[in-house]
């Protein structure tokens, strides 16, 4: 078993297309501690929403492997995968992926009810008190902003406590101003609960912020202005 909490090792994935297979990454490896952080970067196209699905087991590589908290995640079927990423994963989306149905409070219990947490409440509302919503606990994702989304879907992919958490364009539908506020609440909780980063993002002041910096291009890693 591995010390780190994530570890890539030759990730490819090849899809087939109309013109044959295509290579959308190739021959990448990683590894990141606990409390670590990484942006993931790069052009449209280059791979890194490819690379997150693979690092967060939603996706299988075509070759190589990922150990996720011990786990490799490629000796795993579907249902235990799923497992291993409510255990140890939380995830920040561009289009917050909140349920319409439920109010800001009842979204981020959401998790923490189906640990079977009995203080879920209680723990909800703390989290949604420190990302500034304390008095928005009871409106419906209609009814707030997307920077107030944002901030549920925060405090949401908190609330487990994930050893991992991924966030794909976490800043992406925000103006600047509330992006930077988002990117203030992502590392003053990775620092609180030293929950490991791994950002995919267009923002090189983000990117910047984290610890560590992953450059894709046509789905190689670039060092230095050259593939790896």
């Amino acid at each position: 078993m591995s010390a780190s909490i994530l570890v890539a090792r030759n990730l490819s994935k090849v899809v087939s297309s109309a013109e044959g297979e295509l290579s959308i990454l190739a021959d990448l490896s990683l590894d990141l501690d606990k409390g670590d952080s990484l942006a993931i970067i790069g052009a449209s196209g280059s791979g890194k929403s490819t690379l997150l699905g693979l690092l967060a087991g939603l996706d299988l590589p075509t070759s190589g492997k990922v150990e996720l908290a011990g786990h490799d995640l490629s000796a795993l079927d579907e249902d235990q995968r799923a497992q291993v990423r409510a255990e140890h994963v939380g995830f920040v989306f561009q289009s917050f992926q909140l349920l319409d149905s439920l109010n800001a409070l009842e979204n981020v219990m959401l998790p923490l009810e189906l640990e079977g947490q009995r203080d879920a409440r209680r723990q909800a509302q703390h989290l949604l008190e420190r990302v500034g919503l304390q008095a928005r606990l009871g409106h419906y994702p209609r009814q707030l902003s997307g920077g107030e989304q944002q901030r549920v879907a925060v405090a949401r992919a908190f609330a487990a406590n994930p050893d991992v958490l991924f966030a794909d364009e976490p800043t992406g539908n925000l103006d600047s101003q509330t992006g930077a506020h988002i990117t203030e609440l992502l590392f003053e909780l990775n620092r609180e609960h030293g929950t490991t980063l791994v950002l995919v993002t267009h923002d090189e002041r983000l990117a910047r912020r984290c610890r560590r910096q992953l450059r894709l291009e046509a789905g190689r890693q670039v060092v230095d202005g050259r593939s790896a």
